[in-house]
């Protein structure tokens, strides 16, 4: 007869409970019991149960983050909504009427070191001006309010070109309700010249009802994916946290066995000792939640940041998470005793005498590709079925976890020989793998799932990212200004080439010219568009071989004859066009006889200019009706901040300019968005992982520390000792990896064909290998020099 046999027939200690009798009444004294033990246990007891509240009070913590991030979008985006304008048509240019309310306003956004400034210029028309959120009066001119962080990096010695940009005086800050996050640089600026001709929209209120846009399904399948790999690892960890210090739980069941209790009641004290850790894990998670969102805007993360106030979890979900962590604790901790024998005289752990097996821990991973299969493709278009990409992730990842205790288990058993540090370590993993495989799991799950997602990254990369076109080399900057009377048309050509850093100017006036006329309503008004700009500029638009100072150009398409003709309607040499502003104002100028023609070419914008073009010295530009300043630029890149004198000198000729660099690939909005929190979400879990994996590592050498001690004892040194414990930890991480990436390519694999994207990169894999590997190593020297101090003689004392 075997211990298992034992197991089965053992004639319990408490007989069938009595007619009348409550059956939940064993139950609630065990669970009691077991509480009592994890409470009052001496300093061991507590040492382990303070040990596995730890690790499951992380895993509640970013819990409680994950289910704060809802709330936190929506607050974001309600306050992003609330300082827009209101919409008085569905037209961009139309304006509101004027009104004592009304108040003009202009864009004033720029960049600094890579960081947006978002600001405005405003100028009330009324003696009771609307406010944007967040501010209680609207500056005067030369003074303006500014967000906390714009005002600190203002203040900043090292900002004397960004204070050089804006020179006002600061008159107060924007207060949380008209900010989106505490790190946005935003400002409003007084100004009392703004017009609705140079370039002012005039607003009546603030508040923009319209819905968010919908996620492209694609994306959907992005973020649920990405909201999986996330998690997973913390489930793990918590699972993993409830088994902190079996080894001594077990024998003190077994000196409850001997003093007459049944197999079922020290399960249920077993699973008391869980319940308590795990809901002081929970009280423990809710204070680090409460207390650390106090300093969260304090946090910046990919440049993302939040509110204490946004960080607030939906009631159901934290009843989930307050059900779910302790009943979760209890399970693990009932599961993990069917393979353990507790009897009277000792445990005995039957993890030796039958090898794990395998083929049930492949339906896992079988089981979610089966549901990717059943799902189906999906277009880019179509409407995604959540619930089937969240199940078939999940169960491949915790397939994932499932086949590495076999892998090792498997790997170990045929490791032999070698040095003693490697002998100590093999012996030990072979005696218990089980350990060491949960340790390193949370990190094959997150490596896996990072794979995945990377993977369908750069499937989708080409729907989102787009070649503009635009010619980096030949300039960075593009600049739009409305501000044409008198000589600022020239002026700002010019004070841009004299700018430090400016190696070129590609300045042009832009205005349209139209074939005078009287045209019927359904009949369509030729048009053209009308550019001044000097030799060196029109060069670099058309292709002309000469030309001077009063010369004029009609500049065709290189391949559109249709277009050519449609221009030529306008551009009739010798005859007269006519220009127009929105408010009316009309000029009419002779295109000369002589006018040469000419094909186009493309600007630095990747644009094929056309039109009519004429030198300085055959119009006054200053006199052309709804004409504005087009300027693109080239920087020296060995001049420093030479982008930053750029703009500089844009916010000096026109606070309103809009100057936009220029980028060779754009990129998708919602795509940026969505990237950008999964790397948050990404470096949040990792950071938890290395915190819960060292938790882990000292516990692991706490159940340990009297084994160290004798080996120091009998002379076993030290530095042995430490590479040991390192190829203890490295071997499970090497084999975890392995899985890692098999799974992970194999889950990216499977979620590319089913929003019907080709993997276009196998090797994603390397960096995310490499950074599991890195943190396991990390986690490593910072457990070394607990086990100096755990290896010393006083560990043989016991109590």
């Amino acid at each position: 007869m075997t211990l298992l046999d034992d197991k089965r027939t053992t004639t319990p200690m408490h007989q069938s409970p009595t007619p009348g009798r409550s059956r939940t009444a064993p139950w609630l004294r065990d669970l009691a019991l077991g509480i009592r033990f994890a409470a009052g246990g001496g300093r061991a007891g507590w040492t382990r149960t303070l040990l596995t509240a730890v690790g499951v009070g992380l895993g509640v913590t970013l819990l409680f983050l994950a289910a704060s991030v809802p709330h936190a979008l929506d607050a974001r985006n309600d306050r992003s909504q609330a300082r827009s304008e209101t919409k008085v048509s569905e037209n961009p240019e139309t304006l509101g009427k004027k009104s004592d309310t009304s108040v003009l306003r202009i864009s004033s956004d720029t960049e600094y070191h890579d960081r947006s400034i978002n600001g405005y210029l405003l100028r009330a028309e009324g003696s009771h001006p609307v406010l944007p959120p967040g501010i209680d009066a609207l500056p005067a001119a030369g003074e303006m309010v500014v967000s906390p962080a714009l005002k600190d990096l203002l203040a900043d010695p090292d900002n004397a070109l960004l204070k050089d940009r804006y020179p006002y005086t600061i008159t107060g800050t924007i207060n949380e309700d008209g900010l989106r996050s505490p790190n946005e640089l935003s400002f409003y600026a007084g100004s009392d010249t703004l017009t609705t001709a140079s370039g002012g929209h005039r607003i009546t209120s603030y508040g923009n009802p319209a819905p968010t846009p919908p996620l492209a399904p694609i994306l959907v399948v992005l973020v649920i994916v990405g909201c999986v790999v996330l998690l997973a690892p913390v489930a793990i960890f918590i699972a993993t946290a409830v088994r902190f210090g079996g080894d001594r739980r077990d024998r003190r069941l077994a000196a409850l066995r001997l003093v007459g209790t049944d197999i079922r009641s020290t399960r249920r004290i077993a699973a008391g000792e869980a319940l308590f850790g795990s809901t002081l894990g929970l009280l423990i998670g809710l204070v680090m939640f409460l207390v650390g969102r106090q300093f969260v805007s304090h946090i910046e993360v990919w440049d993302v940041s939040a509110f204490p106030s946004d960080l607030s979890p939906d009631l159901r979900l934290c009843l989930l998470i307050a059900v779910a962590v302790p009943l979760t604790a209890v399970l693990v901790t009932l599961s993990a005793m069917r393979s353990v024998v507790i009897e009277p005289l000792g445990v005995v752990r039957n993890s030796r005498s039958r090898s794990r097996r395998l083929w049930w821990r492949l339906l896992f991973p079988l089981a979610g590709l089966g549901v990717f299969a059943l799902t189906g493709k999906s277009g880019a278009y179509e409407v995604v079925n959540p619930y089937a990409i969240a199940g078939g992730a999940v169960l491949i990842l915790v397939g994932l976890a499932l086949l590495l205790p076999w892998l090792v288990e498997a790997c170990v058993s045929r490791l032999h020989g070698g040095p003693v540090p490697w002998q100590l370590a093999t012996r030990r993993l072979q005696l218990s793998s089980g350990a060491a495989s949960r340790a390193v799991s949370g990190v094959t799950v997150a490596v896996a799932g990072a794979v995945a997602v990377q993977m369908l990254f750069a499937a989708m990369n080409a729907d989102f990212n787009k070649i503009t076109g635009q010619d980096t080399d030949r300039a960075q900057f593009y600049a739009v200004s409305q501000q044409v009377s008198g000589t600022a048309a020239v002026d700002t050509i010019e004070r841009f080439r004299a700018t430090r850093g400016v190696t070129q100017v590609i300045g042009m006036i832009e205005a349209y010219a139209t074939k005078p006329g009287t045209y019927a309503d359904d009949e369509m008004q030729p048009t053209t568009s009308f550019n001044v700009g000097d030799c060196a500029t029109l060069r670099e638009v058309a292709r002309i071989d000469s030309c001077a100072d009063g010369d004029s150009f009609v500049v065709h398409p290189a391949d559109d004859p249709d277009m050519a003709g449609w221009m030529d309607k306008t551009a009739r040499k010798g005859r007269e066009i006519e220009f127009e502003s929105g408010s009316g104002r009309k000029l009419r100028w002779t295109l000369p006889a002589d006018t040469k023609t000419v094909v186009s070419r493309k600007d630095p914008l990747g644009q094929e200019r056309t039109g009519i073009m004429v030198t300085p010295g055959a119009i006054d530009a200053t006199t052309l009706p709804g004409a504005v300043t087009a300027t693109q630029i080239r920087i020296d890149p060995d001049v420093p901040d030479a982008a930053e004198y750029v703009r500089n000198t844009a916010a000096k000729i026109d606070p309103g300019m809009r100057l936009v660099t220029m980028m060779s690939v754009e990129r998708d909005r919602q795509y940026a968005s969505v990237q950008t929190g999964l790397r948050v979400g990404a470096t949040v879990t990792l950071l938890l992982i290395a915190i819960s994996m060292l938790v882990s590592q000292l516990e692991q050498l706490r159940e340990r520390k009297r084994l160290l001690s004798v080996l120091v004892a009998f002379g076993t040194r030290r530095t042995t000792l430490g590479w040991s414990v390192l190829w203890q930890t490295a071997v499970p991480v090497l084999l975890g990896l392995v899985v890692a990436v098999a799974g992970g390519l194999t889950l990216g694999a499977a979620l590319c064909w089913m929003v019907d994207k080709e993997v276009s990169d196998w090797l994603v894999f390397l960096p995310l290998a490499g950074a599991g590997a890195a943190l396991i190593l990390l986690v490593t020297l910072l457990s070394l020099p607990p086990l100096w101090r755990m290896m010393r003689p006083d560990g043989l004392r016991s109590e």
